[in-house]
């Protein structure tokens, strides 16, 4: 168990803070970014040419090392070490939060696993940015990221999500979206979906459609720039609805109980989840079980 009270004097361990940049236009930076980044010993970049370019524009002259997939092992081990020393660390990505879709995720670990406080300091996240102006659910939504490379992987991967209700999030690259979207057509048929492509840049643009009428849009328009789509979940029609809801009317009352315990449920529960199927008091089926002859 481990318990991180981030703002609370921890002996002599450095900090390791999560700092957002901006994932195109500079002025998503924030005060508590610019400031935390010239307070920090170190700055963590997973490419220190990009990284750089932020730094002169704000005018941070703190040290940055380098920090990536291909170098992560001995990196993180060096950074972990300045971190038990004392010294603090800023992990920044290229664009928007660290930690996602990037080798930050193996630093944080380490650093937890050696008692170091991790902070996040927020900011911009490409993801979320395209999922509030897609006009798609929020509520309950899941960001999965980059899809495997070939096309058999891609194909299990989206088989395995069909039936996910919530709105997913995707990140793609330009000269693969097409094939991507294909793929997606195939697999689920038609479903509304947002491509947004350079967010928070002069050329910002959003996509709205259905799959096919997207994959037409980039067909007629090549693709440019780093996507992000933003894909809705899984609808049941109304017969499947009623299908499912009808699912136990053949059953007798112990069967009914009996199916959720054979699921896991215990006892209790079952008895609570198939009053609640049926629409009576769990007390009457409870006195069913007792008396099924009754």
């Amino acid at each position: 168990m481990n318990i991180q009270k981030s703002f609370q004097a921890q002996g002599t361990l450095g900090k390791l803070y999560l700092v957002a940049t901006p994932i195109g236009n500079l002025e998503d930076m924030t005060f508590r970014a610019i400031r935390t980044l010239k307070e920090v010993h170190w700055i963590a970049a997973e490419d220190t040419r990009q990284t750089r370019k932020l730094l002169t524009h704000y005018e941070i002259p703190t040290r940055l090392v380098s920090y990536h997939e291909h170098n992560k092992q001995a990196s993180g081990n060096e950074l972990i070490r300045l971190l038990i020393e004392g010294q603090s660390v800023a992990l920044v990505s290229d664009a928007g939060l660290p930690a996602i879709s990037d080798p930050g995720f193996d630093l944080v670990k380490l650093a937890i696993t050696n008692h170091i406080t991790v902070i996040p300091i927020p900011g911009a996240n490409a993801a979320l940015s395209a999922l509030i102006v897609s006009g798609l659910p929020t509520d309950r939504f899941s960001f999965i990221g980059f899809l495997p490379r070939d096309k058999k992987s891609i194909h299990q991967e989206l088989e395995r999500l069909t039936a996910r209700e919530e709105t997913l999030i995707f990140y793609e690259s330009p000269h693969r979206v097409l094939k991507t979207l294909a793929i997606m057509n195939e697999v689920w048929g038609s479903r509304d979906i947002v491509l947004a492509r350079e967010l928070t840049k002069r050329y910002e643009e959003m996509a709205r459609g259905t799959i096919a009428e997207i994959r037409l849009f980039i067909e007629e328009h090549p693709p440019l720039g780093e996507y992000c789509l933003v894909v809705g979940g899984y609808v049941k029609t109304q017969a499947q609805t009623e299908a499912e809801q009808a699912w136990w009317k053949a059953l007798a009352v112990t069967e009914h109980v009996e199916h959720y315990k054979r699921n896991g449920m215990d006892h209790k529960d079952a008895i609570k989840k198939a009053a609640v199927d049926r629409g009576v008091p769990k007390r009457e089926v409870y006195n069913e079980l007792i008396d099924p002859d009754k």
